[in-house]
């Protein structure tokens, strides 16, 4: 590592936490998970570089629309060098991820249009499910919810 990157490691646990709305245990967290990472200081104090502002806005966007740490983490697995995402990366990553969230958008409408009927889940306890799948039929397609999860 070259000093001049370690002369760019300058903020503080605090200062992160605080500029990015999370815990210092949220960093510590994702700096155990490999998502982020830090430089330590002569008095063995740890410290950020700028950068991980972006890369903790990457990830806490990527989280609140439901895409898991451990795809977060193979997208920046991509990057070079563990850099952090600009904005072209930003487009490819966000790209890749609109078709996962797609096919969670129709699930999740799906679910919502069927909360009041049958979902196929086996269960036989509703007055429907004699209806809907007499004697289980719908075990043959599989476990859970098989008419929520059928293609369409």
């Amino acid at each position: 590592m070259a000093t001049g990157q370690h002369e760019e490691a300058k903020l503080s646990v605090g200062q992160v936490a605080k500029r990015c709305g999370i815990k210092v245990s949220a960093l510590h967290f994702y700096e155990e998970k490999g998502l982020i990472r830090s430089w330590r200081n002569q008095g063995n104090q740890r410290r950020y570089k700028r950068d991980v502002l972006r890369r903790i806005s990457v990830i806490k966007a990527a989280q609140k629309v439901g895409i898991t740490l451990a795809n977060i983490q193979e997208m920046f697995n991509q990057l070079p060098d563990q850099r952090t995402p600009d904005k072209d990366d930003w487009a490819r990553l966000s790209t890749q991820w609109q078709q996962e969230l797609n096919q969670r958008i129709a699930y999740m409408e799906k679910l919502r249009d069927s909360l009041t009927g049958c979902i196929g889940c086996g269960c036989l306890s509703m007055k429907n499910c004699p209806l809907y799948n007499p004697d289980d039929t719908l075990a043959q397609e599989g476990t859970g919810p098989v008419i929520l999860d059928r293609r369409p």
